[in-house]
């Protein structure tokens, strides 16, 4: 069983057209949506002493522990011995007001830090600053999301999902990415659309890898494997949040996901 968290609704959307374009056979995929921001999730392990290293507790156990205490009985009968993989998405939020920049970064660090191995505590992967970044793209391929960035400043004033709505070629429609239709062998129409949007995410992943690379690297190229998350995150505060304008390099978990699955073979897919 293959173990999936995610901090809201639009994430496990995007995750259910992801599954059925590059997972169509992993009938044992696990899906459970987690409903609650990063921060919260580091307050949970840290009252188990869990990232203070005085107390060894599995992912899954804490997990459930939090879905129980919102009434979700998700992960009731789920023992950890079934779980072979956990990914963890998660959102950056730099405009997170409950805390000071630098705590809140310090706190991410360190959640990074215990979530490195899917097989153990789980891999966590972060979007810079929102899921929504999956959307803030020209026409795909689009060969300037190298440059794009957005400020600290303008997501306290502006919330990005309405930057995105702005920006995005695609406007507020999610026909490019979201597979609504089922496969048929006999009709052509529906499996063009199909191959599309699997273009379409192929796209993406090119993008945001190569982007991580050069934020990471300084190289604009698909590496041959993907950059660590603890190492994206490092350079974005070096090289962007901790920079006067403070800003960040917008760029996605969901396509890094997918190269690290996958690797460069998703790309020519």
């Amino acid at each position: 069983m293959i173990l999936f968290v995610f901090e809201g609704r639009d994430d496990k959307t995007y995750f259910e057209s992801i599954k059925r374009l590059f997972f169509p056979e992993k009938s044992d995929t696990f899906v459970c949506t987690y409903n609650s921001n990063i921060y919260s999730l580091y307050s949970k392990l840290k009252g188990h002493d869990v990232l203070n290293g005085l107390l060894e507790v599995d992912t899954v156990s804490v997990l459930k522990e939090i879905l129980l205490e919102k009434g979700d009985h998700t992960l009731e009968n789920i023992r950890e011995d079934e779980v072979s993989e956990i990914y963890l998405f998660f959102d950056y939020d730099f405009q997170e007001s409950g805390g000071t920049l630098e705590e809140n970064n310090k706190k991410l660090q360190a959640m990074l830090n215990f979530f490195m191995d899917e097989t153990g505590n789980g891999l966590l992967f972060i979007n810079y600053p929102m899921v929504e970044s999956l959307r803030y793209t020209k026409e795909l391929p689009d060969n300037n999301y190298l440059t794009y960035t957005v400020t600290r400043k303008r997501c306290q004033e502006e919330n990005f999902k309405h930057q995105v709505h702005e920006f995005s070629y695609y406007d507020g429609n999610l026909e490019y990415l979201i597979l609504t239709v089922k496969p048929a062998d006999d009709d052509d129409r529906i499996r063009e659309k199909i191959n599309t949007i699997k273009m379409n995410w192929c796209h993406l992943v090119g993008m945001n890898v190569s982007k991580a690379n050069y934020i990471c690297n300084g190289k604009n190229e698909i590496p041959d494997e993907v950059n660590s998350q603890i190492d994206i995150f490092d350079n974005q505060l070096a090289k962007y949040v901790e920079t006067e304008e403070s800003k960040v390099a917008i760029l996605n978990a969901f396509p890094i996901f997918l190269f690290d699955y996958f690797g460069k073979k998703i790309v020519s897919s």
